[in-house]
């Protein structure tokens, strides 16, 4: 998708009208792509994954200037956020990279040396 569709999206899903937050938004939604990308171990978002960009593109923007916040409670109303945007996404990711093989969790050989045998054994 591109960023300018992606932007409409966003501002449709917000209910911004105007051009105003645009700077703002273009810079979220880029953050997002990059982190989304790293995740993924890709250059580019997937099409089929461009829902997350979009849904934690828009957390981001609704948590502007509570970051870092992790609960707020005034008469009665209660506010938290995720430590972390992809939280709710990471069955998504983790079943996208299973299918892609991008699923990266060998550890290869491991050796460990006790010390009362006096050499490594490899396990």
């Amino acid at each position: 998708m591109s960023r300018q569709d992606m932007l409409s999206k966003v501002k449709t899903l917000i209910g911004l009208d105007d051009d105003s937050q645009d700077t703002l938004l273009g810079v979220i939604i880029d953050t997002t792509d990059q982190a989304l990308c790293f995740k993924l171990q890709e250059d580019t978002v997937p099409t089929e994954l461009s829902y997350i960009e979009q849904e934690v593109s828009i957390r981001r923007f609704n948590r502007i200037k509570n970051e870092g916040m992790a609960s707020y409670t005034q008469e009665g109303e209660s506010i938290t956020f995720n430590s972390n945007d992809f939280d709710d996404f990471l069955d998504d990711i983790n079943e996208w990279r299973r299918r892609h093989n991008k699923d990266v969790k060998t550890l290869g050989n491991i050796s460990f040396i006790n010390p009362y045998w006096g050499d490594d054994h490899e396990i």
